[in-house]
């Protein structure tokens, strides 16, 4: 089992900024991708930003230069997000492919709000 966690989250000005964290745990033997993902009321869930194998970054047109993502450990990943704006509300997903001795699958969070207002 792999479980993902996410926190950081929060009501915030436009200008402002939020650090979302994410942990992973459980009996994994390999993150191959690692990322967030974010839907907005009425919209469809959208990338935000991902690492790749090879530890390279894919960032959304959106936030690009506005958010960082980072990890400090193969299990722990964070999205600095600066220069927020209300277009940026969403609830904010955690997401991972990982292999575990019974199989390789995409594992979600619970998801953390951000709510950003003008």
């Amino acid at each position: 089992q792999v479980q993902l966690v996410e926190s950081g989250g929060g009501l915030v000005q436009a200008g402002g900024s939020l650090r979302l964290s994410c942990a992973a745990s459980g009996n994994i033997l390999r993150i191959n991708y690692m990322g967030w993902y974010r839907q907005a009321p009425g919209k469809q869930r959208e990338l935000v930003a991902q690492f790749t194998r090879g530890h390279s970054t894919n960032y959304a047109d959106s936030v690009k230069g506005r958010f960082t993502l980072s990890r400090d450990s193969a299990k722990m990943m964070y999205l600095q997000m600066n220069n927020l704006n209300p277009e940026d509300t969403a609830v904010y997903y955690c997401a991972a492919n990982a292999m575990t001795m019974i199989r390789t699958d995409d594992y979600w969070g619970q998801g953390t709000q951000v709510t950003v207002s003008s």
